[in-house]
């Protein structure tokens, strides 16, 4: 028997960790070459893992609903026939990559026959490389480099270090636990995450120790002097006797684990409201005839394949409101100071889904007609909502449309996606009293189609002069969406 070790890999977006979220195998199941075996949780995308080599499967080793580290194993695939063991690839390419460092101090970053490079199994130059899918390392086929005498596999008993990933190094500190005292529960001696985690339990204090009296403080009182001072203090009673109010039956917190979608949301906005400098300006528009246009819009035969919205129109005013502020879409690229100054739009457009708030983004939405950037926005919203959106289609964006109307808000204060400049916020349209002036230039108070726009924008490039003149045109195509044949 000959069992393949896969690891999760990383799928080329630079990720640390993965949510296992379905597996679409169990221990004995017949697998093929990249056959999708499992779906896994990225930063904000479902991505499919193909299993690189053909046999049967040995065992699962992550269930459903955990969250693990690149790298750790997940499942074992026996594969039939010999192979070199994997010990020996895991301790060779250890040996190579800590052969400069003095004898203390291994690796800094274990990685098992699986996961090593070819440059570090030993293949020589002439030697042809097989190929393999991104993130799986070498083929069964693969050579590998034996370890060197001197060093074991676990690296504390020959004097060679632990052996752990950068990660678990990191958590071990976080966790104020020495990582060379902990025991490996794994056969190749790599310490893990949860070693970690059991190391830390067992070394935890069971209480906190009192503090020592020093011996020069003063002597403590004696059995009667305290019954003394009770009895000549003043007996003080409330004037009902109190009671801790009991917790209602059946209910408890509930306690949600911070991961997936929510996490890389939390962390996007922080990052996003505490480095670039937002300013959100709101905008009061006369909705009707956008309201009017879109329903002529919905009756004509072109446009019979797709759902015409308001969120449409705004889309396409944003995009020519574009072309005459530009700076709207430009990025501080912080890196190499400067300003970068976009040729395209990538249009994100905000969408709620179950699993918390997705932005898949139109890209080059300015190449769009009006039908055909409808089309484009409908299948990327329902991708996101119902599917399973590639990281292509939500990453990349330079500018947001959030619609917050749908909820019922009328406006609020928008958070910049990281990497953007600005993000455009639509609220309700509700009949409201409104002012406007007659056929004989009196004003006089009507009922229209109302809506506020909430603009914020980052303050390092974009100046309130420029970031109010983009807001006042989107609002007067919208008031008047004519203006959209003159300025498109």
């Amino acid at each position: 028997m000959a069992i393949q070790e896969f690891t999760l890999p990383d799928p080329g977006e630079g990720l640390v960790e993965a949510e296992i979220v379905t597996w679409h195998v169990t221990a004995g199941d017949t697998v093929d070459v990249n056959q999708v075996v499992l779906e896994i949780e990225t930063a904000k995308s479902l991505v499919e893992l193909p299993i690189p080599w053909a046999g049967t499967v040995a065992s699962i080793l992550v269930p459903e609903g955990e969250t693990v580290e690149v790298g750790t194993p997940i499942v074992t695939i026996d594969v039939g026939g010999d192979i070199a063991p994997a010990d020996d690839g895991a301790a060779g390419a250890a040996d190579d990559a800590s052969g400069a460092a003095d004898g203390g101090e291994v690796a800094a970053e274990m990685q098992t026959a699986a996961d090593v490079a070819p440059a570090e199994t030993g293949e020589s130059d002439d030697e042809p490389q097989q190929k393999t899918l991104v993130g799986y390392g070498p083929t069964p086929s693969s050579s590998t480099r034996r370890a060197r005498r001197g060093r074991g596999a676990g690296g504390g008993a020959s004097g060679g270090g632990t052996l752990a990933a950068p990660a678990t190094r990191g958590f071990a500190k976080q966790q104020g636990v020495d990582i060379d005292t902990v025991e490996p529960s794994r056969e190749d001696g790599v310490v893990t995450r949860d070693d970690v985690k059991k190391a830390g339990g067992s070394n935890a204090p069971a209480a906190m120790s009192t503090p020592t009296v020093a011996s020069s403080a003063p002597p403590a009182p004696s059995a009667d002097t305290v019954a003394k001072a009770a009895a000549s203090a003043p007996s003080v009673r409330p004037d009902k006797p109190t009671a801790a109010a009991p917790a209602p039956a059946g209910l408890s917190d509930e306690r949600i684990p911070i991961k997936g979608v929510r996490k890389v949301t939390a962390q996007a906005m922080v990052s996003s409201a505490f480095t670039a400098p937002h300013v959100t300006e709101f905008l009061t528009v006369d909705m009707t005839r956008t309201m009017e246009f879109v329903r002529e819009l919905q009756g004509m035969r072109e446009l019979k394949d797709i759902k015409v919205t308001p969120l449409l129109v705004v889309a396409k005013a944003c995009l020519i409101a574009m072309q005459r502020e530009p700076m709207m879409n430009a990025l501080w690229d912080d890196a190499n100071g400067e300003i970068v100054m976009r040729s395209e739009v990538n249009l994100g457009i905000a969408a709620a889904t179950d699993r918390g708030l997705l932005v898949p983004n139109v890209k080059d939405a300015g190449r769009f007609g009006l039908g055909d950037l409808g089309r484009e926005i409908a299948k990327l919203v329902e991708i996101a909502r119902h599917g399973k959106p590639s990281p292509a289609i939500l990453n990349g964006g330079t500018f947001t449309i959030s619609n917050i109307g749908v909820f019922g808000v009328d406006s609020g204060t928008p958070i910049i996606k990281p990497g953007e400049s600005g993000i455009l916020a639509i609220g309700t349209v509700r009949p409201m009293p409104w002012v406007v002036e007659n056929e004989r230039g009196e004003q006089e108070m009507v009922i229209r189609q109302i809506a506020q726009l909430s603009l914020s924008f980052d303050h390092r490039i974009i100046d309130g002069d420029v970031g109010s003149r983009y807001l006042s045109t989107v609002g007067q195509i919208l008031e008047n969406p004519a203006k959209a044949m003159l300025w498109g």
